[in-house]
């Protein structure tokens, strides 16, 4: 009885810290309502970033939605990173009828060959303007107004901004309900942090700097080996409480093709949660605390209800816990244009969490490929 005792009050510890996570923490996201500036802005010139290795159909397909765009003054810098398709000439079949493209070609360099962050220095150092936003070739924007509203938030003090990238929806498709979910889940976390002072990532789909940032901290050079790390472990470095604001207005979405099977999107994962060992100190403890308190809250409330212990209390605090998740999850979701995901949230969760923690055994015991 002493060890169900012990396991009990666990729970309820577990069941508070998730109640603080999701209504406080994430609240400040959450409950966060859009801001209404008449205020005119200085629309500023602006250099569209994409780097694409053997994206030729991707580039066909979603470019024209980045070349429609309204905002009066833009470049669009296409890096071809050594592709083997015919991605170089797509682009140059684009930049022939658009006279705001520019073409960076990265040829095969032994010492820095298939490091993305390599091909987006290039192309950083080519742009034009000083203003920077990123996505990615398989991305489409859906609005013609995308640019504008990712750079209206730029002005001296906030050089960076954070977007949402989200991906496309797949009708009867449990993979990509899983995807979106994961999507919708980490936005609201980098977001939530972003609000409170403690920025500690952001995703390359949809992200926005001023160059200064990229120079102030020489690039890419202190990750410049890790796999990934082009977004987030920039955005860990380089942001700060006061130069950091986010966008999740709709026309400021950008929605990607998501992997099709299990195996490609946890290949996918495997590169990205690689990168969260190199966070601040900070931000994997709260990052950590967070993923280790979903996974016990499953763990313990499932010892404790099959021992029938207290299961009366066990019953009313996992009824407290889920209301805390889906008033996040739906208020955000809806912000975020994810509506349809919220009924499927505790499956939707509970494969999320051990699919999780597979990656991360994984990644202890082999090291994940490059990103092409």
């Amino acid at each position: 009885m002493l060890i169900l005792d012990f396991l009990f009050y666990s729970f309820a510890t577990v069941v508070c810290i998730q109640v603080v996570y999701y209504l406080v923490l994430f609240g400040s996201f959450t409950f966060l309502k859009p801001l209404k500036n008449n205020k005119k802005r200085i629309q500023v010139p602006v250099s569209v970033i994409i780097c694409a290795k053997n994206e030729a159909k991707n580039l066909k397909r979603y470019l024209p939605s980045i070349l429609k765009q309204k905002h009066p003054k833009f470049e669009v810098v296409l890096i071809n990173d050594s592709s083997n398709d015919e991605t170089l000439k797509v682009m140059n079949e684009f930049a022939q009828t658009h006279n705001n493209i520019k073409i960076v070609d990265v040829k095969k360099v032994e010492a820095f060959w298939g490091k993305k962050k390599y091909a987006l220095t290039l192309g950083i150092k080519a742009s034009t303007y000083d203003h920077l936003l990123f996505t990615d070739a398989d991305c489409k924007t859906i609005s013609s107004n995308w640019i504008t509203e990712m750079t209206k938030h730029f002005n001296e003090e906030r050089t960076i901004i954070l977007g949402y990238g989200g991906y496309f929806n797949i009708k009867k498709s449990f993979i990509n309900k899983v995807i979106r979910y994961e999507t919708l889940l980490t936005a609201i976390q980098y977001f939530s942090y972003a609000k409170i002072g403690l920025p500690y990532m952001g995703v390359g789909r949809n992200l926005a700097y001023h160059k200064k940032e990229f120079f102030k901290t020489n690039g890419y050079i202190k990750h410049l080996d890790v796999l990934s790390g082009d977004d987030d472990l920039f955005v860990n470095e380089a942001a700060t409480n006061t130069n950091t604001e986010i966008c999740f207005s709709p026309k400021s979405i950008t929605l990607s093709q998501p992997k099709l099977t299990l195996k490609k999107w946890v290949t996918q994962k495997r590169r990205h949660i690689s990168t969260a060992k190199h966070y601040k100190l900070k931000h994997k403890i709260l990052l950590g605390l967070f993923y280790s308190s979903q996974l016990l809250f499953y763990c313990l409330a499932a010892i404790l209800l099959a021992n029938k212990y207290y299961w009366e209390f066990i019953l009313a605090l996992i009824i407290i816990r889920y209301i805390a998740v889906y008033v996040t999850i739906n208020k955000s979701a809806k912000k975020l244009k994810e509506n349809n995901l919220t009924i499927f949230t505790p499956i939707l969760e509970l494969f999320l969490i051990f699919i999780q923690f597979g990656i991360f055994i994984n990644n202890l015991l082999s090291k994940p490929k490059y990103w092409k």
